[in-house]
């Protein structure tokens, strides 16, 4: 149950004006504290989760802890889900090698909250401008062979990490557009101004042209 003090923070921090500056700014001035962050993600509310997340103490973040963390994520729909474990992830998972390492275990876990993190940050590694790791070979044959029976958040970060190998790495690209072109996943989605199609072949060929 939240503390009184925990209660305040999350009151103010559920007010409709909150911003995500806002609540990295008050991350800063809080730095580590990770009684106050069980605290707050026990409300069950998506800005003091977010603000949890940011203040946790990572050496206290087990393969049990997270996995009870991505569990309660489920009480939230998808886009708020999506965003508090990206946060997680950046914030906490990849700062250091022991939570990076539970990361690159997570391919095949149960939880499709952490199973989307595994894709995710394969993808991230490469979007972000890093030298690919040595791994997409082994990447790309799991991709072919799961990833149109993935469970749809699973499927979009798989997608999205297919996407990017096929952009940064030229030798896997034609595997990658041919993978696209099989599934025909996201195909006909609509697409915003200014965005690029989440469509393997369309991806790729935006997303290489920007770089080449």
């Amino acid at each position: 149950m939240a503390s009184a003090a925990a209660k305040r923070i999350a009151s103010a921090l559920n007010d409709d004006a909150t911003k995500r500056s806002d609540i990295k700014k008050r991350a800063k001035e809080i730095k580590v504290d990770h009684e106050l962050a069980l605290e707050l993600w026990s409300t069950r509310d998506l800005n003091p989760r977010l603000l949890a997340v940011l203040v946790f103490d990572r050496k206290r973040l087990s393969q049990d802890a997270i996995e009870r963390l991505a569990a309660d994520m489920l009480d939230h729909d998808e886009e708020e889900r999506n965003l508090l474990s990206e946060w997680l992830l950046a914030n906490q998972l990849m700062k250091h090698k022991k939570t990076t390492a539970l990361v690159d275990a997570w391919e095949g876990h149960h939880s499709t909250v952490l199973r989307r993190l595994f894709w995710y940050r394969q993808a991230r590694l490469r979007w972000t401008g890093q030298t690919p790791p040595p791994n997409s070979e082994d990447l790309l044959a799991s991709l072919e062979e799961s990833m149109g029976g993935a469970h749809p958040e699973v499927q979009w970060a798989m997608n999205f990490c297919a996407g990017w190998i096929g952009v940064h790495e030229r030798e896997f690209r034609s595997r990658c557009v041919q993978l696209g072109e099989r599934l025909e996943l996201y195909r006909d989605d609509p697409v915003s101004r200014n965005c690029t199609p989440s469509y393997l072949p369309e991806f790729i060929r935006i997303e290489a042209a920007k770089r080449e």
